[in-house]
């Protein structure tokens, strides 16, 4: 595998942006990791949380030992403390996270595949939120959304306070919005488009889980294809280093 730290203009975003990507590399003398590169690979797009940035995965999991035998590249842009979101008072972040920067990766690694069934999306928390509006919003472009912790209810009283005004504008227009995750599953299940394989997880001692068990009610009822599970465990790297691994094996086998 190959490591690659990417500083790049964005054009959605009128500045400087970050992403570390992870690329297959087919090798016969490395020594301790199974490589399987070479040819055409599929794409992990993997989103931080709210206190991280782009190197967070790498510095908590193994994601780079994960991906090896997979054949799958791992892309990790910077995003901040944005929620993925296109602002009300802000940038662009969702269409930087959800169109740019799959375009920018696939113009400087030839090896990755546009189509639908070689490119997914996953997160914790903040980035659970953001894989799921990604891979709802555009159910045509990604094959599967796995979301860990996921702060899904961005309409909830509870998340009011500092910037989110700047983020979504008027708390009262949330729900139902464009931004609203259970908005959009109801949505995308609607427009006829093929729809994402979906893998939620949370710890029963989070206090996030009542997101994710709506999001399932949800999911199962507009008949989506769900791995869902909920164990002990609390908001923490020990879990979601557990759940990236079985969520590449729940997408790619």
């Amino acid at each position: 595998m190959a490591l690659v730290h990417v500083n790049f203009h964005s054009d959605v975003l009128g500045m400087a942006a970050s992403m570390d990507v992870i690329i297959p590399q087919q090798s016969h003398t490395l020594i301790g990791m199974n490589t399987s590169g070479g040819g055409t690979c599929k794409t992990l797009y993997l989103l931080h949380g709210l206190s991280d940035d782009h190197t967070i995965w790498q510095r908590r999991t193994s994601i780079e030992r994960y991906a090896a035998d997979k054949n799958l590249a791992v892309v990790m842009p910077a995003a901040g403390k944005s929620w993925y979101t296109d602002m009300a008072h802000g940038d662009r972040f969702q269409t930087f996270i959800t169109k740019e920067v799959p375009a920018v990766c696939r113009s400087m690694f030839r090896c990755m595949s546009d189509k639908r069934e070689d490119n997914f999306v996953a997160g914790l928390s903040m980035g659970g939120y953001g894989a799921l509006k990604m891979a709802l919003s555009a159910p045509d472009e990604f094959a599967g959304v796995a979301s860990f912790s996921g702060a899904i209810d961005v309409a909830a009283p509870r998340r009011f306070g500092g910037h989110w005004s700047d983020i979504f504008g008027d708390p009262d227009t949330i729900a139902g919005s464009d931004n609203d995750v259970y908005a959009l599953i109801e949505k995308a299940a609607k427009s006829g488009k093929p729809l994402p394989k979906v893998y939620l997880w949370c710890g029963l001692q989070d206090g996030l889980i009542h997101d994710s068990r709506r999001a399932k009610e949800l999911l199962e009822a507009y008949g989506y294809e769900l791995s869902y599970s909920e164990t002990d465990g609390d908001h923490s790297w020990f879990y979601w280093d557990r759940e990236i691994q079985n969520a590449i094996r729940y997408f790619l086998g």
